[in-house]
């Protein structure tokens, strides 16, 4: 007979990561009805990589403007497993972004040959933090960087806010700087798993930002991008299109990946949750290109701090879990930390995270619990299997990990409790999933 180890978190008690008494997997004793749930492990789906968050220059700045002890205590909390989150991904900036402190780029105007292409400045905050954090995590992490904009001469706008297209005469020299940037990354230590081509490539932002059509993002990777990387030994780097909304994603996924010229050289589509919550857009992604993979590059909660709400995290589980059942492969989540204004930002676009840090006072806030409920327990390597609910208004995922334990996610947004039959294999168990709160089982083999 096997144990359900049951842990939760609800808005109406301030206990976070409650571990339950266990439960056990009784045969079968009633039909299935309109308030089960059923897990099938023998049906798998998608393989799991991993959860992570930005390292953006905010961030890390942020974690040095409070106390050593404080700091360790955030790189803790989301790196160490298994006291913290576990995190294993990562995404940086490639120079600025908004969530820097200004403009900055890593070469001189106008230096077509990128003879001054230095990332020194990223010694100072942002390198030191990825290090750390990797030390903590006790491994390397996967790493994934993404520009904003190119530097301003290089732009039709002569500005790297405001949108602005990549001048066709220096494409190439644009995708030079992608690969200055990973050697000299990978010269500091900090190894690049991947990139994307634009963050946010149809948004012409007060920020730093640039726009390229769906045909643009397609030709810059077959005709510059993918062949300066090859070129350069960098073909196992992964490239990543779209790194923008569910809303557009079907149409630009179509664009890009159905020209195999530029196909061959992508890993796989990235997607924000910003505008639009259509999950089923990564299933139809899937459907139409399944040699690639789906993504979670961004998502943060807008609109600066928002202490003690509690609808923040059940979007987040929400998000992931909407994603998950639609191939998603991996979640990494914006900023890090933030400090107790939602920035620094060098435009004022000030939001949540979930990790704040008052560096007035030296206090630090932890808003993550919804997101641990995922990290915690679903592996690197972990397999998506089949769950079906009857249970109404209430977001199910399951996963299978590399050894053998299944974890079960329960997300409950509604003032309603509810009683419900978990089924797995042949055996039941009766499980109270609390109003406003979220569950995660866990079955071992």
């Amino acid at each position: 007979m096997k144990h359900v180890q049951v842990i939760q978190t609800s808005k109406y008690s301030d206990k976070k990561w409650d571990h339950k008494q266990p439960l056990m997997l009784d045969k079968k004793f009633s039909n299935k009805g309109n308030n089960d749930i059923t897990v099938d492990p023998a049906k798998e789906y998608q393989e799991w990589l991993g959860f992570g968050g930005a390292f953006t220059e905010a961030a890390a700045y942020t974690l040095s403007q409070i106390s050593p002890d404080n700091r360790q205590d955030v790189i803790n909390a989301y790196f160490n497993k298994p006291e913290g989150l576990g995190y294993n991904l990562g995404r940086t900036h490639i120079h600025s972004c908004d969530f820097a402190l200004e403009n900055y780029t890593y070469v001189d105007e106008n230096d077509t040959s990128l003879k001054s292409f230095s990332i020194g400045r990223e010694y100072k905050y942002v390198i030191p933090l990825i290090k750390e954090a990797a030390n903590k995590a006790n491994k390397e992490l996967t790493l994934l960087a993404s520009p904003w904009s190119p530097p301003a001469w290089m732009k039709t706008n002569n500005e790297m806010n405001h949108g602005g297209k990549l001048k066709e005469e220096y494409r190439q020299t644009w995708a030079n700087y992608f690969v200055k940037y990973i050697e000299e990354m990978e010269s500091a230590g900090i190894p690049i798993w991947g990139v994307t081509v634009q963050n946010e490539p149809e948004a012409t932002q007060v920020w730093d930002s640039c726009l390229y059509t769906a045909e643009e993002e397609r030709d810059f990777i077959k005709d510059y991008l993918g062949p300066t990387f090859s070129k350069n030994g960098l073909a196992d780097k992964k490239i990543i299109i779209l790194d923008h909304n569910r809303d557009i994603m079907v149409e630009r996924a179509t664009t890009v990946l159905s020209d195999p010229e530029a196909s061959k050289y992508i890993w796989g589509t990235g997607n924000h949750w910003y505008v639009s919550e259509e999950f089923e857009n990564l299933s139809k992604v899937h459907e139409a290109f399944p040699d690639k993979h789906l993504i979670f590059t961004e998502g943060c909660i807008e609109g600066g701090v928002k202490l003690g709400a509690w609808d923040t995290g059940e979007r987040y589980a929400r998000n992931i879990i909407g994603d998950m059942n639609n191939w998603l492969e991996g979640f990494i989540d914006w900023n890090l930390v933030l400090n107790e204004q939602g920035g620094p930002n060098h435009v004022g676009n000030y939001c949540d995270a979930p990790v704040i840090a008052d560096t007035k006072n030296d206090q630090v806030h932890f808003k993550y619990y919804y997101i641990g409920h995922f990290s915690k327990y679903i592996e690197p390597g972990a397999k998506r299997i089949d769950v079906n609910s009857t249970l109404e208004s209430v977001s199910v995922t399951a996963f299978k990990n590399p050894n053998g334990e299944v974890v079960i996610v329960i997300l409950n947004e509604k003032d309603e409790e509810h009683h419900t039959v978990l089924n797995f294999e042949n055996g039941q168990t009766d499980i109270t999933v609390p109003k406003r709160s979220i569950t995660t089982c866990i079955i071992k083999s």
